[in-house]
């Protein structure tokens, strides 16, 4: 798999209706996993989406999730950049290079589901977010 560059949006308690409608608009395969199949449920709503990932027939990747438990949700700054892939060098390359001048929030290393994650913001304010798959997962 090649890394690729998509959009991330975070909704209010909506995700799941707002994941369907672009399923809708785009076509594609639609996976979802709730905050309480990922065991991070915390006083949130465990029902509330805590991953969604819409693929389309034309090439598209649109990600999202329900704001967790805690942290802001401010309409027009939900939209966060992720790079994902199988590509480790490739993507630890570009991590050293957003983190530059900027602020990592979560640091890039082995997550709960098995991947090698991180989440930073680039010098210019841009929030990333980084995510190395395991080959042949």
């Amino acid at each position: 798999m090649v890394s690729r560059l998509n959009p991330y949006i975070n909704f209010n308690g909506n995700a799941r209706q707002a994941m369907e409608f672009y399923r809708a608009v785009f076509g594609g395969e639609l996976r979802l996993i709730t905050f309480g199949e990922s065991g991070a449920v915390g006083g949130g709503d465990a029902e509330g989406i805590m991953h969604g990932m819409l693929e389309t027939p034309s090439g598209f990747t649109l990600m999202g999730s329900d704001t967790p438990p805690g942290m802001a949700y401010n309409p027009g700054d939900n939209i966060t950049v992720s790079l994902s892939g199988e590509d480790g060098d490739e993507l630890r390359g570009y991590w050293e290079k957003l983190i530059e001048g900027g602020a990592v929030s979560v640091a890039l290393e082995k997550q709960m589901w098995g991947d090698e994650f991180g989440a930073c913001v680039d010098r210019f304010g841009t929030p990333w977010m980084v995510n190395i798959s395991q080959p042949g997962a």
